[in-house]
C-alpha cells in the first residue's frame, strides 16, 4: 500500500502554467475592465474558498461524530484547507477593487440613499476589512491546530493517541461553532452586500451548505483520482456509497434552500425582495437561473437516488461534474448582475478561472505529499479499511 503521494514535475509545470495564465488574464483584465475582472475575482477566490471551508466543515462533523468510515481518507480534507492562508491573502487584495464591486463603498451613493446610510455602521470598508481579518484569522488558527494534532497522531504511543484524538474533536466543536457563524457573515459581506438594497434571512444558509456540497464532492473527487493511481487500494463499495450519499443528501438539502428562499420571495411578492429575482429572470439569465437548480439538486438528486448507481465510480465522477459547473454558475448568477451586469464568458472568466484552478491544485498535492496518506495512529482506522455496512 502506498503511504505518501507525490507531485510529479508535470503536474507542478501545469499547475503553474495555469497561475500565470490566471495572473495575466487578472492584469491585462484590469487595463480592459475593472470592474469585470473583480467581480470575477471574488467569484472564483469565493469558489475555491468555499471548497477549502466545505471540506473543513466535513472533517470536524466526521470528528465530532467520531466517524469510523472516513477515517483512512482524512488527509484531504486537510490537504484542503492548506489552501485557506492562500485564500485569506488573496481576499484581502479585494480592498483594491471593493470600488468597483460594492455600491455601498461610494460616498456620493450614500449620501443620497436613506437605506445605504441605514446600513453604513456595518457597511463601510475599515469594519469590513477588519471582519474579513477576523474570519480568516480564525479559520486558519483553527484548520491549523486541527492539522498539527492530526500529524502528531501518526507518531504517538498507544497511551496518546486517544488524548491527541479528543484534542481534536474538542477543536472540531469550537471550528464548527466558529464556522457557522463566520462564513454566515462573510456570505453576507462578500456577496449580498453587492444588492445592498436587498437581503436574505435563508441566503447564508444556503451559501453554507452550497459549500458543504461541493467540497464533499472535491474530497471525493481527490479520492478517486488517487485510487486510479494506486492509492487507497481498499476503497470498495461501501466507501463509494457514504460519499455518494452525502453529495445525495447535502443536494437535497442545498436544493431546498434555494427554492425556500425563491418561494418566499415569489409568494410574498414584496418590490424591496422581488427585484433580485425580477433581474435574473430576464432572458439569458433565466437558462442559467434552471441549469443553477439542475446541476445542483436534479441531477445529483435523480442520478444518485438508486443504490447502483450511488455505487458506481463512474457515475458519481460524472456527477462531481455537474456540480464543479453547478457550484460556478450559482456564484455567477449571485455576483454578476448586481456589479457589470452583462452576461459573458469570455478570456477574463476564462483565464481566472484556471489560473485559481491550478493555484489550488498546487497548494493541495503539495499538501498531500508532505504527510503520510492514511493517518496510521488514528484509533478508527482499521474500521475504515475494513469498513462495510
Amino acid at each position: 500500500m502506498k503511504e505518501q503521494s507525490t507531485v510529479s514535475t508535470t503536474f507542478r509545470i501545469i499547475s503553474l502554467t495555469l497561475i500565470v495564465i490566471g495572473a495575466t488574464s487578472f492584469l491585462a483584465g484590469l487595463f480592459s475592465d475593472s470592474q469585470r475582472t473583480w467581480a470575477n475575482y471574488l467569484i472564483v477566490n469565493y469558489y475555491f474558498l468555499s471548497l477549502a471551508m466545505g471540506a473543513a466543515f466535513f472533517y470536524t462533523l466526521q470528528s465530532i461524530s467520531q466517524s469510523g468510515w472516513s477515517s483512512a481518507f482524512k488527509r484531504i480534507p486537510e490537504a484542503m484547507m492548506a489552501y485557506i492562508p492562500f485564500a485569506a491573502v488573496l481576499f484581502l487584495l479585494l480592498y483594491f477593487g471593493m470600488h468597483d464591486i460594492y455600491h455601498w463603498t461610494h460616498s456620493e451613493a450614500v449620501a443620497s440613499d436613506q437605506v445605504l446610510q441605514h446600513k453604513s455602521a456595518y457597511l463601510n470598508t475599515p469594519f469590513f476589512i477588519l471582519r474579513m481579518v477576523i474570519c480568516f484569522a480564525l479559520w486558519v488558527l483553527f484548520t491549523w491546530l486541527l492539522r498539527k494534532t492530526s500529524l502528531q497522531e501518526d507518531h504517538a504511543g498507544p497511551d496518546n493517541i486517544m488524548v491527541l484524538f479528543n484534542k481534536s474533536e474538542l477543536y472540531s466543536k469550537v471550528f464548527i461553532f466558529i464556522f457557522a457563524i463566520t462564513f454566515s457573515f462573510s456570505a453576507f459581506d462578500w456577496i449580498m452586500s453587492i444588492d445592498a438594497h436587498w437581503y436574505s434571512t435563508l441566503f447564508a444558509l444556503k451559501n453554507v451548505v452550497a459549500a458543504f456540497l461541493h467540497g464533499v464532492s472535491i474530497i471525493t473527487l481527490i479520492v478517486f483520482i488517487l485510487f486510479r493511481r494506486g492509492y487507497f487500494p481498499f476503497l470498495n463499495k461501501y466507501h463509494l456509497h457514504d460519499f455518494s450519499r452525502y453529495i445525495f443528501m447535502l443536494s437535497i438539502v442545498w436544493g431546498y434552500f434555494w427554492f425556500a428562499q425563491f418561494m418566499i420571495i415569489w409568494y410574498g411578492n414584496i418590490p424591496e425582495e422581488t427585484v433580485y429575482y425580477y433581474v435574473r429572470w430576464q432572458e439569458g439569465w433565466k437558462v442559467l437561473f434552471f441549469l443553477e437548480i439542475g446541476l445542483n439538486w436534479a441531477l445529483p438528486f435523480l442520478i444518485l437516488l438508486p443504490v447502483k448507481t450511488s455505487r458506481n465510480i463512474k457515475v458519481i465522477t460524472v456527477v462531481i461534474l455537474f456540480l464543479i459547473i453547478g457550484q460556478y454558475i450559482d456564484l455567477f448568477v449571485q455576483i454578476v448582475p448586481g456589479t457589470t451586469g452583462l452576461l459573458r464568458f469570455g478570456w477574463i472568466e476564462a483565464g481566472m478561472l484556471l489560473g485559481f484552478a491550478g493555484l489550488f491544485a498546487l497548494i493541495v498535492a503539495t499538501a498531500l505529499s508532505k504527510a503520510k496518506l492514511i493517518p496510521p495512529g488514528h484509533p478508527y482506522l482499521e474500521e475504515s479499511l475494513n469498513h462495510k455496512f
